[in-house]
């Protein structure tokens, strides 16, 4: 038996609906999977009917976009109450915050003549948590670029000319919030931003697992991962981060955790979570 712990739908950045993910997880062998779109929850009630029907363990999370010590890092939040007024309280201010960047973003690429609208793209988003993958979408649909990879690399990436940071929540602050609906909480692919520093103080601030298996962590990384989970007594768990086909091809598959992991995450949940 295994899980993937790391998945996204149209519900944030991905491509694929709640029906089509569990679909491809089911014809990938998968026993488990959680639903992890950046800084909402808004997919999760279709995906639990679609694996329902689809035989497979459904985990209700979302990614959280956090900081660190100064650095940007995502916390996974598993087994969460999606139904929680905090929760939903709380996620509404960072899509808010997200909408909000979208529009400074698109401002910055009028001022270089580039005519795409604000309000275009958060239709092509039709989601309450947009991103730059779907500005990109937009320049690529209107002509202005020919692929998703020029359109962050000219424009969206960090230091190019529509960049607008993001305004995060303190990573311990969002591994509290996780914690008070349920759930747990674990460092996503800490290999991306090398936050070997950074790790203590979330294990300080309550972390239960690290996200030692990853589409883009090679064995070493991995290997290195899940020696320092062992080293602060924490949970080693992984997932694909499939975003559909927005990556060029659909990465669920690509990493299969074992079963016995999961069952190890459940059990970092707060007692009276597991009661209830």
């Amino acid at each position: 038996m295994f899980a993937d712990l790391h998945l996204h739908t149209y519900f944030s950045d991905g491509t694929y609906s709640p029906e089509e993910l569990a679909g491809h997880a089911r014809h990938q062998g998968l026993s488990a999977v959680a639903l992890t779109d950046h800084d909402t929850v808004e997919g999760c009630e279709r995906m639990g009917v679609a694996c329902q029907q689809n035989g497979l363990e459904f985990i209700p999370g979302c990614e959280f976009t956090a900081e660190l010590l100064g650095q940007e890092v995502h916390i996974l939040g598993y087994w969460l109450d999606t139904q929680s007024v905090l929760l939903q309280s709380r996620l509404s201010g960072f899509q808010a915050v997200r909408t909000n960047r979208i529009r400074d973003m698109v401002h910055r690429l009028n001022q270089r003549g580039i005519p795409i609208t604000a309000d275009s793209v958060l239709e092509l988003a039709n989601c309450h948590s947009p991103g730059r993958p779907h500005i990109a979408r937009a320049l690529v649909q209107g002509g202005y670029c020919k692929d998703f990879d020029e359109a962050f690399e000219k424009y969206l990436k960090k230091g190019r000319p529509a960049w607008v940071p993001k305004t995060k929540m303190e990573a311990a602050v969002a591994i509290q919030l996780i914690h008070g609906v349920g759930g747990v909480a674990v460092l996503a692919h800490p290999g991306l931003y090398h936050a070997d520093k950074l790790i203590p103080d979330a294990v300080a601030a309550g972390l239960d697992g690290i996200e030692c298996w990853h589409s883009r962590h090679n064995a070493e990384t991995s290997a290195h991962y899940q020696r320092m989970t062992a080293g602060f007594g924490l949970v080693a768990t992984g997932g694909s981060d499939c975003h559909g086909m927005n990556k060029g091809e659909p990465l669920i598959g690509r990493v299969k955790l074992p079963y016995a992991q999961v069952e190890l995450l459940r059990q970092r949940r707060p007692k009276a979570a597991t009661v209830s």
